[in-house]
């Protein structure tokens, strides 16, 4: 779920390029090397993991049993492998929800959903929230726009919760050594 990590993590798939042409922060970390936040959905991807075996086991099980059952329709090795291929696809298609990940630091935050990786400095974040009724959690942005977090889920439950404070907490840290111009010294308090 979530935990602190010193320094960049190691070296990410070629995912990373394509996520830096997304808005990653230059240099593929969210961070200059302080520690970091990072946080990953718990059990969605335990879901994911058994769905995607599920999958690959039934289509090798069909591929092995329809050679032998006189169905009318001759199956041949190919067609056996493709079973085989095709159950080998999507599981991965199922593992792409194993991908959501957060992850923060003093400068800013990198989120990535599915297969797009977005990384903001806190200054563009306005608030890190939870709508009632919504499923993730979100990043609210300058004109009404938001950004998806699917990294911390409702289904995390107290996960969940704990990923939202150490996110909040460290926004509210940058804000508190950013104030915005303009802004009174307490904070408007």
């Amino acid at each position: 779920m979530a935990r602190l990590e010193a320094g960049e993590n190691a070296g990410e798939s070629a995912g990373e390029s394509a996520g830096e042409r997304a808005g990653a922060k230059p240099g593929g970390s969210a961070g200059d090397g302080s520690a970091q936040l990072v946080i990953r959905p718990n059990r969605v991807r335990w879901a994911a993991w058994i769905a995607a075996v599920g999958l690959l086991g039934v289509m090798t099980a069909v591929a092995l049993l329809l050679r032998g059952v006189s169905t009318g329709v001759y199956f041949r090795t190919a067609d056996q492998v493709a079973m085989v291929l095709l159950g080998l696809l999507m599981a991965l298609g199922v593992l792409t929800l194993t991908l959501a990940r957060v992850r923060a630091d003093a400068d800013g935050v990198e989120v990535r959903n599915l297969l797009i990786t977005r990384w903001l400095p806190w200054s563009e974040v306005l608030e890190v929230s939870f709508p009632a009724g919504s499923r993730w959690a979100r990043l609210e942005l300058p004109d009404d726009e938001y950004l998806p977090v699917s990294a911390i889920q409702l289904v995390d439950g107290q996960r969940a919760v704990a990923a939202m404070r150490q996110l909040r907490a460290l926004h509210a840290g940058y804000l508190q050594s950013h104030p915005s111009p303009g802004a009174p010294p307490d904070g408007g308090r």
